[in-house]
């Protein structure tokens, strides 16, 4: 893996063509609408291409009179390998990339037809939403968020660079990878979330409503991601199921090891097995990149009481920027049975104790 380059301005003129026109087709045409650059947007589907239009992404592809520069294949990733190699027959002269989340299996199968990949890279926008299709599309979908190229042996200079434009135009932090190493990357810092997300919110069914009345942030954080699209989700875990099935083998002897601890939880050694369990997801924990991608850092957390009504929170923040302190994060929550909201910062350790006397001073209900 090797740093590319930094979200900014990149070179791209256009015209560039959006086949598939998607939650991430669709942003990526209002992201280079948004800076000049001429979209034209194809998909099977004439009410999604329709949508995308409506919402300013781009012009519908019948109207392209000209090369175009580049063509974003936003397709499935079953049908991934087949519209690339359209798209390289059908422009000549432009670069051909893909957005699907797994990159080997289609290189490999764009290799094993004999497609010339020299006009080809492949690339994966670490973005997205819970919500899908072009109504959730937004422009700033990819600033800051980690954009990976993936290119071939055969891959061209000039191919790379117009890959990297297209990420750079659109604001997102670009890093290079071999496809290998993507899959083997994705299917533990992405895929193995989603299964386990979703595996979690599976027991849920069924559950009593009064049960889950207790549900607080630690729940809901953990199943949000299993709203995803289940139709999508079966073709990235069957695309990337060799790099999955031997992290889920890891996965697998650590809950045998939790079941056969907790089977007899008195017994000698049990409770220092439960406690190095839980060690190990905090040393694992500590481990991902703090903000902006840096070395990762501890943050101090305080919980405020609002009143919940209109404009409680816009003046805990305004206040809050008015004391000097920048936060690191923001979540919320409601008190169950009580008309209040609580809000949870996370600041540096250095200004907790400043931010804690100061919004007491202030009249807010501050808990630490």
């Amino acid at each position: 893996m090797s740093a590319f380059g930094t979200h900014g301005r990149g070179h791209l003129d256009g015209p560039v063509v959006v086949l598939g026109t998607g939650l991430l087709g669709a942003s990526i045409g209002l992201g280079l609408r948004g800076r000049g650059v001429p979209v034209f947007l194809f998909d099977p589907s004439p009410t999604n291409q329709a949508v995308a239009v409506d919402i300013g992404a781009g012009r519908p592809l019948g109207e392209l009179d000209e090369e175009p520069q580049l063509v974003v294949v936003a397709a499935p990733p079953d049908v991934t390998p087949d519209v690339v190699q359209k798209a390289l027959e059908d422009y000549p002269s432009a670069v051909v990339v893909d957005i699907a989340s797994v990159k080997a299996a289609i290189q490999a199968q764009l290799r094993e037809r004999g497609v010339d990949l020299t006009r080809y890279v492949g690339t994966h926008p670490m973005a997205g939403r819970e919500k899908s299709g072009p109504v959730a599309a937004r422009g700033e979908l990819f600033t800051s968020m980690p954009w990976v190229l993936c290119p071939s042996e055969e891959t061209s200079d000039a191919a790379l660079h117009a890959a990297g434009s297209l990420a750079g135009d659109l604001g997102a932090i670009v890093s290079r990878f071999t496809a290998d190493e993507h899959d083997e990357a994705v299917a533990l810092v992405s895929h193995l979330p989603q299964i386990m997300s979703s595996l979690l919110a599976s027991r849920l069914q069924g559950t009593p409503l009064h049960a889950l009345s207790l549900a607080g942030n630690g729940l809901r954080d953990t199943t949000r991601i299993a709203a995803s699209d289940p139709t999508l989700w079966v073709q990235i875990l069957g695309g990337n199921a060799e790099k999955l099935v031997s992290i889920l083998h890891g996965v697998r002897e650590d809950l045998n090891r939790l079941i056969g601890t907790l089977e007899a939880p008195l017994a000698p050694g049990a409770r220092l097995d439960l406690a190095q369990l839980i060690s190990e997801g905090n040393a694992g924990q500590a481990r991902i990149p703090g903000k902006h991608g840096g070395p990762p850092q501890a943050y101090s957390w305080l919980t405020i009481l609002v009143d919940d009504k209109p404009g409680q929170i816009a003046h805990l923040l305004t206040e809050i920027g008015e004391i000097g302190v920048n936060l690191e994060d923001l979540r919320l929550d409601h008190s169950s049975g009580q008309n209040v909201g609580m809000v949870e910062l996370s600041v540096l350790p250095s200004k907790h104790d400043l931010l804690v006397e100061a919004l007491t001073d202030r009249g807010w209900r501050v808990l630490q």
